[in-house]
C-alpha cells in the first residue's frame, strides 16, 4: 500500500491499539505492520521512524478524550459534573478487559521521564483537562456549589491526580474488590469539593 492510499487517521488509530496493547518499548515495527497493515517502507515514509508514529498516536489520543472536556462544560451541577467524569473513568477501567489504562498516563509513565518530545504531548493531555476542571470549579464557586476558600486551579490538579491514581489502581486491584477501591476514591473526592 503506498502511503496516498491511506488514510493517517485510520492508521494512526490503529498504530494506538498497538502502542496502548503492548506498550512503547514493547512494541516492534513489525507490531506496528501486522496492526497497521502499511509496509515498512509506508509507515517509515508517512511517520519517519516509530517514535514519529507514536507522537502522532498522543496527539490523536488527545482528540479523543476530548469528551471528558465536553462534559466538563455542560450546563448544571458541577459536582454532578465531576462525579460523573470520575464514575466514567471507573466504568472505562472496569470495562477494560486487557488493562490498558489511559494512554497518556501509560506513556508517562513509560517514557515522559527520558523523552522531552513525550513529555510536552502528555503534558498537554493533563492540563487540557486540569484547565476544564479549573474552569468548571469556578463556575461551581460562582454558585455557591464549591467552597469559595478552596483554589480552583489546586483542586483541578487534585481531581487530574485522582483520575491517573484511579487508572493506575485499577491496574494493580484484584478484580474481586477492585470496583469498590475505585468508588471509595471516587467518594473521598467528591468530599473534598
Amino acid at each position: 500500500m503506498r502511503t496516498k492510499e491511506f488514510e493517517q487517521d485510520e492508521i494512526v488509530d490503529a498504530a494506538m491499539q498497538v502502542f496502548w496493547q503492548l506498550g512503547y518499548c514493547a512494541t516492534s515495527i513489525q507490531d506496528l505492520v501486522d496492526g497497521t497493515g502499511l509496509s515498512r517502507s509506508s509507515l517509515y515514509n508517512a511517520f519517519e521512524n516509530k517514535h514519529g508514529l507514536y507522537e502522532h498516536v498522543l496527539r490523536r489520543y488527545h482528540d479523543l478524550t476530548a469528551s471528558n472536556i465536553a462534559l466538563l462544560q455542560e450546563s448544571g451541577s458541577v459536582k454532578a459534573l465531576i462525579q460523573q467524569l470520575l464514575l466514567r473513568i471507573v466504568n472505562d477501567e472496569l470495562s477494560d478487559t486487557g488493562a490498558r489504562g489511559c494512554l497518556a498516563a501509560n506513556a508517562s509513565l513509560e517514557l515522559a521521564g527520558q523523552d522531552k518530545s513525550i513529555a510536552e504531548l502528555v503534558s498537554l493531555n493533563f492540563l487540557r483537562l486540569e484547565k476544564a476542571l479549573e474552569q468548571a470549579l469556578t463556575r461551581g464557586q460562582k454558585t455557591g456549589e464549591i467552597l469559595a476558600h478552596k483554589k480552583p486551579r489546586a483542586l483541578a490538579r487534585f481531581i487530574v491526580n485522582t483520575i491517573q491514581g484511579l487508572r493506575v489502581l485499577s491496574k494493580g486491584s484484584a478484580h474481586q474488590n477492585r470496583r469498590q477501591r475505585l468508588l471509595d476514591v471516587v467518594d473521598i473526592t467528591m468530599d473534598a469539593l
